[in-house]
């Protein structure tokens, strides 16, 4: 921070109704958007905000915690915290796992599994993946996360005959397109994704540590082999404030029947 202690820019106003905490929160956030702090760059430690703000330790961690919490900054155990990149933009135009995408832009990719069983599919998985009432699928329910930041909770439907020993082989932090295709030389080449704008449940909230009822990207997409047979079904929740989606258009220099070109 440029600002010393005591200084204009780190007093903060007491008794104005508005905590200390959320006063220095919205200082960094404030520095944050204005460039003072790059984005993986360390932000100044617990002890050097609370000198500089003339607070005590816990005001200053409660203001630390709460912009890792928004996902403006992330911690690493033992390095500190660090500012967040900006929103991810969604590639619509290749078929990435979030892994790949995320390795795209320089971001560090992790996921949490919250389990990965066999299950008979219910009637939109089933007609998804075109599969008759009695196979059974691989259902595999994750977090994704980016640079510490809990990005996404995204739930994969495959056909368990397709890959019959996936939960012996598959590794909690790689790249499930990978491994099916190194494992069982399954080659995702298309796929029709669907997006909803919606609100998290209180359960997604939980997991991507926002408040319930933030806003969220939903995305249904359904996976295809290069026969134009389907292979993967997933439905996930991404947060509204960490991604972006971004359509480039062209526009042909076509004369419209009718119309003369434009002078």
């Amino acid at each position: 921070m440029n600002a010393r202690p005591n200084s204009p820019l780190s007093l903060l106003e007491r008794g104005n109704g508005i905590s200390l905490y959320r006063q220095i929160q919205h200082r960094l956030m404030d520095q944050i958007r204005s460039g003072a702090f790059k984005p993986s760059e360390p932000l100044p430690s617990v002890e050097e905000i609370a000198t500089r703000y003339g607070v005590s330790l816990m005001t200053a961690r409660q203001a630390v915690r709460s912009l890792c919490d928004l996902g403006v900054i992330y911690s690493k155990q033992g390095k500190g915290t660090f500012i967040t990149r900006t929103k991810v933009e969604k590639n619509f135009r290749r078929v990435l796992s979030f892994t790949e995408e995320m390795k795209l832009r320089g971001s560090t990719p992790r996921s949490r599994v919250l389990s990965l069983r066999l299950c008979a599919p219910g009637k939109e998985v089933r007609e998804a993946l075109e599969l008759n009432a009695s196979e059974k699928i691989y259902r595999l329910h994750r977090v994704r996360v980016a640079d510490g930041v809990p990005m996404g909770v995204e739930c994969s439907s495959l056909p368990a005959q397709s890959c019959p020993d996936l939960p012996q082989v598959f590794e909690p932090d790689s790249s499930l397109y990978r491994t099916l295709a190194e494992r069982y030389g399954i080659q995702l080449t298309s796929a029709n994704e669907v997006v909803e704008v919606g609100k998290a449940s209180a359960e997604e909230a939980r997991l991507l540590r926002i408040a319930p009822g933030s806003p969220v990207f939903l995305f249904t997409r359904t996976s295809f082999l290069e026969s134009g047979k389907p292979a993967e079904y997933v439905k996930s929740t991404f947060r509204g404030d960490r991604y972006q989606i971004v359509n480039r258009l062209t526009r042909l220099n076509a004369v419209l029947p009718g119309s003369s070109p434009e002078l």
